[in-house]
């Protein structure tokens, strides 16, 4: 079931979104081909530290987040991939690993990979491993207020 935070929230601004559901998965882009999404336009959420503070990234499920780029796209020091058991428990209403890509909702920056800005629309994990979030990218955007940057490379 979608994260009851999330659907409120996307409810309470009469946002229109479609659920869709799929088999579990291990990686986002098994998830698109498993929901039959192309890769650019499933989205991916991957924490990182930021000078020690916990940021969320949004890119195409087909990138990876590419940390010097990110470092200097931040700004930041030192930038590192934060590992699931240092974020778990800020999303305790998410399985683990599947949280959606509104950090908003849970009080830290979000940055979203420039590429995303041109898709019409975007699917993402619904905070289970087993349903999806489809909307308008613009209304996405409108309701993070994401921090846009070029952060990432296409995976092999």
């Amino acid at each position: 079931m979608v994260v009851k935070k999330l659907q409120e929230f996307l409810d309470t601004r009469n946002i229109k979104y479609d659920i869709i559901s799929h088999s579990p998965s291990n990686t986002a882009q098994q998830t698109a081909a498993s929901a039959h999404i192309q890769g650019k336009d499933m989205a991916k959420t991957v924490m990182v530290k930021a000078d020690g503070a916990m940021t969320m990234t949004v890119l195409p499920s087909n990138y990876r987040v590419d940390l010097a780029l990110l470092q200097e796209a931040m700004g930041a020091r030192s930038i590192s991939l934060a590992n699931e058991d240092e974020f778990r428990n800020l999303f305790p209403d998410c399985e683990n690993g599947a949280m959606p890509p509104f950090g908003n909702l849970y009080g830290m920056t979000v940055l979203v990979e420039e590429r995303l800005t041109n898709d019409e629309s975007i699917a993402f994990n619904a905070g289970t491993h087993t349903e999806l979030v489809k909307m308008h990218y613009k209304d996405f955007e409108k309701l993070v207020q994401p921090e846009i940057r070029k952060f990432s490379v296409k995976l092999h």
